[in-house]
């Protein structure tokens, strides 16, 4: 029987029912570690999860905070990277003072760290604490009004985000570039090594703020492509029905997503080297996103 709290669940995602059986399946020993370290000593756990974009992280972070709430009576917050995006007026100061690319949300460089680490640590310590939202449509901070406010104690806080836990690369490795907006947009490196020294700052107090850490792996960066694109044309067939209205100017055709991702392929390829031996619960995920294997690695306290 599908309580209602997963009923919720299943409706806020457009999934299929199905899709709990697959979560059971493989999710069960995050859910079922959170649970033997809470009745020890009740104490608030941090978990992050590293995934590319379309991977399912978001997805992931609302089933592992319904079920935990559901199993084990406690308060859960979900974050993601995106709530603490610069402001607009931020990010278009940055691009004027450092380098253009600094305009676009996504890499680091781009997130407000110590907003995050502050929010993190408002939430373990029980105080009544702001989540500050990132509003996409208008590529700003959302108004206050439209924030919500917790107050502990919380018993888990889940951080997902499509570079959490990365790791910055060496600086040989930036010399070359990785793609087109590189080679033509940062032809001297400028951006990719602003973006590689945010990374070796502050993120990484916020990433080891995490008890454990998930990854949900895709098998190459050109998938990542195909899945991003395939969310684009869904999307433009389910508007092409109503054919009074014309698709809207930002519905992005193979080039629009293939410049859109190249701000993230370089991370997201050191990623997918670096991350699978770093993290302690690994998902491998096939061309259609399924899980295929996971792998429990470093935890074991």
């Amino acid at each position: 029987m599908i309580t209602p709290a997963l009923q919720s669940f299943i409706s806020r995602h457009q999934l299929p029912e199905s899709y709990l059986s697959m979560a059971e399946k493989w999710f069960s020993p995050i859910i079922s570690e959170f649970g033997e370290h809470y009745e020890r000593d009740q104490s608030i756990q941090i978990i992050g999860i590293n995934g590319c974009q379309g991977s399912g992280k978001s997805t992931l972070a609302d089933y592992l905070c319904t079920q935990v709430k559901l199993q084990h009576g406690v308060a859960t917050v979900s974050l993601s990277l995106d709530d603490f995006y610069l402001t607009k007026a931020a990010r278009t100061a940055l691009a004027h003072d450092m380098h253009p690319l600094l305009a676009v949300r996504g890499v680091p460089g781009t997130h407000d760290i110590k907003l995050a680490i502050n929010t993190v640590s408002s939430l373990k310590s029980g105080k009544k604490t702001l989540l500050t939202r990132f509003d996409k449509s208008t590529d700003d901070r959302a108004k206050v009004e439209n924030s919500v406010t917790v107050e502990g104690p919380i018993g888990l806080i889940v951080l997902e985000g499509w570079c959490f836990g990365a790791t910055p690369e060496l600086q040989g490795k930036l010399a070359a570039p990785v793609n087109e907006l590189e080679k033509q947009s940062d032809p001297n490196g400028v951006w990719r090594h602003y973006v590689n020294e945010a990374l070796a700052g502050d993120y990484q107090s916020l990433f080891n703020m995490a008890d454990r850490c998930v990854m949900l792996k895709a098998p190459s960066f050109d998938r990542v492509f195909q899945w991003r694109l395939e969310q684009e044309q869904k999307l433009a067939e389910r508007l092409m029905l109503n054919v009074k209205d014309p698709l809207p100017s930002d519905i992005m055709g193979e080039s629009d997503v293939r410049h859109f991702i190249d701000y993230f392929q370089r991370i997201t390829e050191h990623c997918l080297t670096s991350m699978p031996k770093a993290v302690d619960h690994l998902y491998h995920l096939d061309d259609n996103r399924t899980i295929t294997r996971y792998d429990q690695l470093l935890s074991n306290t």
